[in-house]
């Protein structure tokens, strides 16, 4: 029912650029971070790699895992349509706005630029693709807007900057 791949297929990109949803798991030594991660935040470089917005409101796991060396993990599975998991093993590489890369990435999304924390370049060693037999049919309705608007209230009162530079814990969205 598995098979395991190099590099991605022409299938497997398609079927990624299809996915609403998609999760992030990382490891350093640390407890494992499991995270889902929405809007239209990820793109297909080439068959060896992705890039995803790291937008400001986690807790920074990732970046943390990615900064101590640690492994990545990238699944996206079918919720409607025939059943389907991919599964991309990674090493990534965090792309800071300073960094002369950033641009040439950020210019992939249509999303205004203080509203990204960096870009996230994961670097595919292996890719897995199975049969997603037990997952549920669900159906995607629309994408939640609690995070831009934190973000964009966190950018009027100016405290966005410091929050993405010094904060490594889940911000408070209750009352969003």
């Amino acid at each position: 029912m598995g098979k395991q791949y190099k590099v991605l297929t022409p299938e497997n990109i398609d079927f990624i650029k299809e996915q609403h949803l998609f999760y992030i798991a990382s490891a350093s030594g640390q407890e494992v971070n499991l995270s889902p991660r929405g809007f239209d935040s990820a793109r297909v470089i080439d068959k060896s790699c992705i890039v995803f917005i790291d937008y400001p409101g986690s807790g920074n796991r990732t970046a943390r895992d990615i900064k101590n060396g640690g492994e990545v993990t990238v699944v996206f599975n079918a919720f409607n349509g025939p059943a389907q998991i991919v599964r991309l093993f990674c090493k990534g590489v965090l792309i800071e706005k300073e960094d002369s890369r950033f641009q040439k990435y950020f210019e992939l999304f249509d999303e205004e630029e203080h509203m990204v924390r960096r870009i996230v370049e994961l670097n595919i060693y292996a890719v897995e693709s199975s049969c997603g037999l037990g997952v549920p049919k669900m159906q995607y309705q629309k994408e939640r807007t609690g995070l831009q608007k934190w973000i964009a209230k966190q950018a009027e009162e100016g405290t966005l900057h410091n929050y993405m530079t010094d904060h490594d814990s889940p911000p408070d969205l209750k009352n969003l």
